[in-house]
């Protein structure tokens, strides 16, 4: 397991300048410009509560998941073991750049993941916590698309 130390010293590096939490309405407009509105069949409000819960709309966030000792990055917290580690990059992004807050690159990797075998229920998260929620709709209340 890495040292909490470690990982504190990697946030502050790879942080992009001027980061910040971001706004709800915000994130499902980003995401919504993104093309990811009913991409692969998930509506935005699937999109957005599922960025809440990896990363309370953070898009500079990185956590550590002690299951398998890899890095989550970004506003999804995409896993550096498979998504954008060198040598297994499936998304051919460097990690880093899942921290910026254009949403780009993270947008453009969550759709290569989405459109695997498990789509969102790669998250176990989304499966969980809005994959069968009645209340999806209140993610997007308010927010002019």
């Amino acid at each position: 397991m890495r040292a909490p130390a470690l990982l504190s010293l990697l946030g502050c590096l790879v942080v992009p300048g001027g980061a910040r939490i971001m706004g709800r309405c915000e994130v499902a407009r980003k995401l919504h410009q993104g093309g990811l509105d009913y991409f692969e069949g998930y509506s935005l409000a699937n999109w957005v509560c599922l960025a809440y819960l990896e990363s309370k709309f953070n898009p500079s966030a990185v956590y550590e998941n002690e299951q398998d000792d890899s890095l989550g990055y970004g506003l999804f917290q995409i896993r550096d073991s498979k998504w954008c580690e060198p040598g297994r990059n499936l998304c051919h992004v460097a990690c880093s750049a899942l921290l910026n807050p254009d949403l780009k690159e993270t947008i453009k990797c969550v759709k290569k993941i989405v459109q695997g075998k498990n789509g969102l229920g790669a998250w176990p998260s989304w499966s969980l916590y809005c994959r069968y929620s009645d209340t999806l709709a209140r993610w997007l209340d308010g927010c002019k698309l």
